[in-house]
C-alpha cells in the first residue's frame, strides 16, 4: 500500500489536525450572514468544484503516487466536489439499518477496502495581514488522507466532523495541488452505522481560512438571565500570542448593547481570556420568537462575525424549562438525504426542508444521527428550532452479532455493548465523536440537548463522553437513548443523563413511567410515530398523553423524508425511485429507508398534513352551541395567542355554506392557557352540520408568510334531525316507475330485468356478476365482499397474520338463497360464508338484497367472524365499475384520505376529485386514499352516474389499480391499471398505527367486531 494503514488503528483517530473549536468565518471586516454567503468573507476560499477522480475497487489496487507533484492525471475521471461517488457510477448504493455491510472483526475492514483518489488544483493569493492558512473538510466518508504540493498534511476519520489542517508551510503563492484519498471503509465505520444509505467520498464543503498569524483559536459563550439583566460571558483561546481583542454586542436593530476588552483569566481548559458582556432587560431567544444579538470579535486584523441567543434550558421537578417555561418538544427526526445527491445538502437544501417542518408546526429537530453541516445550526438560531445535536456515533450492528440462544433478544441486549460501548480501546474514539461534536456547535443557541450518539448500547466509553459533556457544558441537557441496553455484569452510572428517553413506546409503557414512583427524570421519546408510507397513524393519542402528563416533554416523529436513489423516468413517464435491494446488495434492509413524513423530492405525505393539524397551536376545547361561548387553549409556549393567530369560521350543512365570518377579536390568552370568544351561528333544523373554525399566522415570520394556515378544528353541530339530508334522500328513494321486475331462475343464477336493467345474481356467492342500466354495462367483473388491502408498511408485521389467515385469497360462498318478487322490488336472501383455501372459515353472513324496478341495489350485511382469526383488514363490498367513471363527489372526510386513527388532517364536506387524483402514490405501493365518514359517494362519466349511500356512515376508496396489484408490486412504477374502476365500499377498515418499528395498533382502532351490521345502496342513473 503507499499509504500507513492508519485506517484500522484505533490508537489513530486523526494525525496533524488542529484542536477542535467552534465554528466561525473570520473576515477582515464584519461578515453578516455566515449562513447563506460565507463565500463573502475574503479570508474563506471555497475548493469545491470538479475534481480529477479514479475509483479503484481495493487500496491494494492503487500504486501511483498520485499525490506527488508532476503526476499525469489525465487519464482520470471528473467528479464534483461535495459528492459521493456511488451516485457518479462508481461502486453501488448500499442500504442497511442495522447489519453491517462487512465481517464485523473491529478494527479491521475488508482488505479489499474501495478507495476514491482526488487531485484538483487551484490558486492562491497571499494575504500578509493573514498568513496563516487552513485547510477545512466538513464532512468526508469515511476516512482521509491529504497531501499538498506532493507534502503529506495529514490523516483524518469520523465523516461528518470537520478537520483542519494548518498547510501554511505547505501552500504557496500562486497555483497549487490538493490530493486526497479517501477509503470506503475504517475502523470508525463500526461507529457509522446509521441507518441510510451507505455513501462515500467528500460529500461536504472543502475550503481555505486565512488567518492573522496571531488570532483567536476558539471562544466559547454562555449567558446568564435574571429578571433585570444578562450577562454573556465568552472565553478565549488563542492560536499563538494572544493579541488585543474588542467584543461588542449589538441588537436586532444594530444599536450597541455593551462592549468590552478581553482580559486574562484563570485556565478553565484551554481558555486563557474572558469578556463579560451586560444586556439590560434582555430579549430571550426561544423557537417562537428567535430574538439574536449580533457579536462582533475585533482584533487588529480581523473579525469575527456571530449572533449570540440569550435563552436557559434546564430540568426542574421533571419538566423541561426554557427560559422559566415549561416545554414540549414537537419534533422531527432528520437525515442528510436527497434523492439526486445523496446526503451532500446545499443551505438552499436546508431552508427548503426548515420552512416546511416550520410550515407543519414542529419546533423541534434531532440532528439524527450525526451532526449536521455548521451552516444548518446557524439557520436554526435564526429559523427558531430547539436543536438536539448527536454525535456521530451509531453501533447497531453490534446488536445484531451472533450470540448464544440467538432467536432470544434478551441475550443480545446482555452482550451488545462488549465489542464497543463498554470497551475501553474504543474510549478514545468515542471521546473523539462527542467532543467534535461539541466543540464545533457549542455557541449555537439552538442547541439545547446533546445527544451522545444512537443505538450503540452503554458503557464506560459513553460514561466517560457524558461526564466531559456535563462538565464542559453544564448548561445544556445530556441525552442517550441506549443507555437503557446493558449487561448485568456490573452497575452503570446515569447521574450525567438529564432526559430519560425510549423509542416507539406504547401508550401503555408511558403510563407505567407516569405512575411509578421511581421515574426521577423528564420523558422524551427520541423517536416515536414511525411515518413509513400510509402513516403514521397514532399522532392524536400521543399528543393527548403527552399534553396530560408533565413529565412528557413531547417526542421526535421518525423521521422528515423518504431516503431513495432517484433514476430518472420510467417507459411511463413516472419517476423511479430506488430503495434497498434496488442494486443489489447484500445486506439490505428493502424500503425500511422510506420512512419519512416526506417523499424524497419533499412532496408532504398525507401523514406531514395529519401531524401538522395534531399539533396547530391552539385548539377549540369547549364550546356551548346555546350561548355561543367558545373556549380556546393556546398552546403556544412564548407567545399570546392574540399576538400569533388571526381565525376565520365557516357553518356548512350537509357540505353547503350556511354561515361564515372572521373572529374578530382573539382574546390575549397566555401560553397554555385558555380563554373565551363569543361565536353565536345558525344552524339548521335538518342536515350534518360542522362549525370549522381554521388558524392563519397574524404575523410574517422569516420562514411563515402572514395569513399563512396553521390548523383548523371541527365541530359537529346539534340539531333536530342530524342526518345527511342528501344521503338519506339517496337511501330512502322510492321507484316511481309504472313497471315490474321479472325474475328467472336457473341452477345458478337469478336474472332480474326491468325496463332500464338487467342483473345477474350468482346463488353460488350471493353477489351480483353482471349489471346493465339502459344498456350501459355497470360491472367489468363480479362484486365482491372484501376483507382485504394492500398491506401498508405499518402492516409489515401484522401481515404475516393476514396472510397465514389466508385474508388475500378470500372465497364467498353462499349456502341457499331465495327471493321474493314484489309490485315495485325483488329482495333476495342469502347465507353465505367466507373463507379461503387451507383454512376454516372466518366469517358467516346472512345479505338481504333489495332490487327496485327503477335499478337500486341495497345491501344489508349482518356478519359474524369466528374469533380465533386476526383482526380484519377491512370489511365491505369491492365493485368494478367502467373506467369512464373517472369524477368523483362524496361527502364525507377530505379531502386527502384518511382513516379511523389518521384523520385529523380531514375535514367533512362535499369533496369533488377524479379517480386517479385520489391515488396516494406511495413509493411502494400498498393501501391508499380511502375516506371515510361518507354519507355518500357519486361516480360519473359524461353519460352515467353511480351512487351509494348508506343510512350510517361508511368508507370508500376508487382506484384504477386493484387491491392485488399494490400488494404485488414493489415500485409504483410497476403498477398496472386494471382497466375498470375499482370501488371499494366499506364498513370500515383496520386502523394505520405505526407498527413498522412501534407497539401493536391500539384496540380501539382494531377492526375485531365480532358482528358486523352494514348497509350499503347503489344507485344508477343517467346525466
Amino acid at each position: 500500500m503507499i499509504i500507513p494503514a492508519y485506517y484500522e488503528d484505533l490508537l489513530i483517530q486523526c494525525e496533524n489536525t488542529l484542536p477542535n473549536r467552534s465554528y466561525f468565518i473570520p473576515a477582515s471586516n464584519r461578515l453578516d450572514d455566515t449562513a447563506e454567503h460565507r463565500e463573502r468573507s475574503d479570508r474563506f476560499q471555497l475548493l469545491n468544484g470538479d475534481w480529477k477522480f479514479r475509483y479503484y475497487p481495493s487500496i491494494h489496487d492503487l500504486t501511483e503516487l498520485f499525490y506527488e507533484e508532476g503526476f499525469d492525471a489525465s487519464s482520470y475521471d471528473t467528479i464534483p466536489v461535495p459528492s459521493v461517488w456511488q451516485n457518479h457510477g462508481y461502486d453501488q448504493h448500499q442500504y442497511t439499518n442495522i447489519h453491517y455491510p462487512f465481517p464485523a472483526d473491529p478494527p479491521f475492514v475488508p482488505q479489499d477496502n474501495p478507495c476514491g483518489a482526488y487531485l484538483t488544483t487551484f490558486t492562491y493569493v497571499k494575504d500578509e495581514k493573514a498568513p496563516k492558512t487552513y485547510l477545512n473538510f466538513e464532512g468526508v466518508d469515511s476516512c482521509l488522507y491529504v497531501w499538498l504540493n506532493g507534502e503529506y498534511v495529514g490523516y483524518n476519520q469520523i465523516s461528518h466532523s470537520t478537520s483542519e489542517f494548518d498547510v501554511t508551510d505547505k501552500i504557496r503563492e500562486g497555483e497549487n495541488t490538493l490530493a486526497v484519498l479517501v477509503l470506503k471503509w475504517c475502523d470508525g465505520s463500526y461507529l457509522e452505522d446509521q441507518d441510510k444509505f451507505r455513501t462515500s467520498g467528500i460529500f461536504r464543503d472543502v475550503y481555505l481560512l486565512k488567518r492573522p498569524e496571531n488570532h483567536v483559536r476558539d471562544y466559547f459563550v454562555t449567558t446568564q438571565q435574571d429578571e433585570e439583566k444578562a450577562t454573556v460571558r465568552i472565553r478565549f483561546a488563542f492560536a499563538g500570542e494572544s493579541v488585543p481583542t474588542v467584543v461588542k454586542l449589538l441588537d436586532a436593530d444594530d444599536h450597541l448593547i455593551d462592549a468590552a476588552e478581553v482580559t486574562t483569566k484563570d485556565h478553565i481548559g484551554n481558555y486563557t481570556h474572558q469578556a463579560i458582556l451586560t444586556v439590560p432587560k434582555p430579549t430571550l431567544w426561544d423557537p417562537e420568537q428567535p430574538y439574536l444579538y449580533t457579536m462582533l470579535i475585533e482584533c487588529e486584523n480581523e473579525i469575527i462575525t456571530d449572533r449570540v441567543g440569550i435563552r436557559e434550558i434546564k430540568v426542574e421537578g421533571m419538566q423541561v424549562y426554557l427560559n422559566g417555561t415549561s416545554i414540549k418538544f414537537r419534533g422531527v427526526n432528520r437525515h442528510d438525504s436527497d434523492p439526486v445527491t445523496g446526503p451532500v445538502i446545499s443551505v438552499e437544501h436546508m431552508k427548503r426542508d426548515l420552512r416546511m417542518i416550520k410550515e407543519h408546526n414542529f419546533n423541534a429537530i434531532r440532528t439524527s444521527h450525526y451532526p449536521n453541516a455548521p451552516m444548518f445550526y446557524q439557520l436554526c438560531d435564526q429559523y427558531g428550532f430547539l436543536v438536539i445535536d448527536e454525535a456521530d456515533h451509531e453501533s447497531h450492528g453490534a446488536a445484531e452479532l451472533y450470540c448464544g440462544e440467538n432467536d432470544v433478544w434478551e441475550n443480545h441486549i446482555e452482550h451488545w455493548n462488549e465489542p464497543f460501548a463498554d470497551n475501553p480501546k474504543f474510549l478514545e474514539a468515542t471521546m473523539e465523536r462527542t467532543q467534535r461534536c461539541v466543540q464545533r456547535d457549542k455557541n449555537r443557541p439552538c442547541v439545547i440537548c446533546w445527544s451522545m450518539g444512537n443505538e450503540s448500547a452503554y458503557g464506560c466509553c459513553f460514561e466517560a463522553a457524558l461526564a466531559w459533556t456535563k462538565n464542559f457544558d453544564p448548561a445544556r441537557l445530556t441525552h442517550y437513548e441506549s443507555a437503557q441496553y446493558r449487561s448485568r455484569k456490573r452497575k452503570y452510572d446515569f447521574s450525567n443523563i438529564d432526559l430519560y428517553s425510549n423509542m416507539y413506546p406504547a401508550l401503555e409503557t408511558l403510563q407505567k413511567y407516569v405512575d411509578d414512583p421511581e421515574s426521577d427524570k423528564p420523558y422524551l421519546m427520541c423517536e416515536y410515530s414511525h411515518a413509513m408510507g400510509n402513516g403514521p397513524g397514532d399522532l392524536e393519542d400521543y399528543w393527548q398523553f403527552i399534553q396530560a402528563n408533565d413529565c412528557m416533554t413531547g417526542g421526535f416523529v421518525w423521521e422528515w423524508c423518504d431516503h431513495a436513489v432517484y433514476k430518472g423516468k420510467a417507459p411511463n413517464g413516472k419517476d423511479m425511485y430506488w430503495y434497498g435491494g434496488d442494486h443489489g446488495e447484500y445486506p439490505h434492509d428493502g424500503n425500511f429507508c422510506m420512512d419519512g413524513l416526506v417523499y424524497p423530492d419533499r412532496r408532504p405525505h398525507t401523514g406531514l398534513l395529519e401531524y401538522k393539524n395534531v399539533h396547530r397551536p391552539v385548539r377549540i376545547v369547549d364550546y356551548d352551541q346555546k350561548t355561543g361561548q367558545m373556549t380556546l387553549h393556546n398552546y403556544m409556549d412564548f407567545v399570546s395567542l392574540q399576538d400569533y393567530i388571526t381565525a376565520s369560521y365557516q357553518v356548512t350543512c350537509d357540505g353547503a355554506l350556511v354561515q361564515e365570518g372572521q373572529l374578530d377579536k382573539i382574546p390575549a390568552i397566555a401560553p397554555h392557557m385558555t380563554g373565551t370568544v363569543t361565536l353565536n351561528v345558525q344552524v339548521p333544523a335538518k342536515g350534518r352540520c360542522f362549525l370549522k373554525v381554521t388558524y392563519y399566522a397574524k404575523n410574517a415570520s422569516e420562514l411563515i408568510p402572514e395569513g399563512f394556515e396553521l390548523g383548523f378544528d371541527e365541530i359537529a353541530l346539534e340539531n333536530q334531525d342530524d342526518r345527511n339530508q342528501t344521503a338519506l334522500a339517496y337511501w330512502q328513494r322510492k321507484a316511481v316507475l309504472e313497471d315490474s321486475i321479472s325474475v328467472t331462475e336457473d341452477s345458478r343464477y337469478l336474472t332480474l330485468t326491468a325496463a332500464n336493467f338487467t342483473y345477474r345474481y350468482d346463488k353460488f356467492n350471493g353477489m351480483f356478476t353482471e349489471m346493465t342500466y339502459q344498456g350501459m354495462k355497470i360491472l367489468d367483473r363480479p362484486m365482491d365482499l372484501n376483507v382485504w388491502r394492500a398491506p401498508t408498511d405499518n402492516d409489515r408485521k401484522l401481515k404475516a397474520d393476514w396472510f397465514a389467515a389466508h385474508y388475500d385469497k378470500a372465497i364467498t360462498r353462499a349456502y341457499n338463497t331465495h327471493f321474493v318478487a314484489m309490485d315495485s322490488e325483488v329482495r333476495i336472501h342469502s347465507d353465505l360464508s367466507i373463507g379461503a383455501i387451507a383454512v376454516q372459515r372466518f366469517m358467516t353472513a346472512e345479505i338481504d338484497w333489495t332490487v327496485t324496478v327503477a335499478g337500486g341495489v341495497s345491501a344489508n350485511i349482518l356478519t359474524k367472524r369466528n374469533m380465533e382469526f386476526p383482526e380484519l383488514p377491512r370489511f365491505g363490498l369491492r365493485l368494478f365499475v367502467p373506467e369512464e367513471l373517472e369524477q368523483v363527489t362524496y361527502f364525507g372526510l377530505g379531502p386527502k384520505e384518511n382513516y379511523m386513527d389518521k384523520r385529523h388532517a380531514a375535514s367533512h364536506g362535499v369533496y369533488q376529485d377524479t379517480v386517479d387524483g385520489l391515488h396516494e402514490d406511495y413509493i411502494r405501493p400498498q393501501e391508499n386514499g380511502a375516506h371515510g365518514s361518507c354519507d355518500y359517494v357519486i361516480l360519473e362519466s359524461d353519460k352515467l352516474r353511480l351512487i351509494a349511500a348508506g343510512p350510517e356512515p361508511f368508507s370508500f376508496n376508487a382506484s384504477h389499480f386493484t387491491q392485488e396489484e399494490l400488494t404485488e408490486k414493489a415500485h409504483n412504477y410497476e403498477l398496472t391499471e386494471c382497466g375498470s374502476t375499482v370501488l371499494c365500499l366499506d364498513y370500515r377498515q383496520n386502523g394505520i398505527g405505526s407498527e413498522s418499528c412501534g407497539p401493536v395498533l391500539q384496540k380501539k382502532y382494531k377492526l375485531i367486531d365480532e358482528t358486523i351490521d352494514f348497509a350499503i345502496r347503489i344507485i344508477p342513473e343517467l346525466k
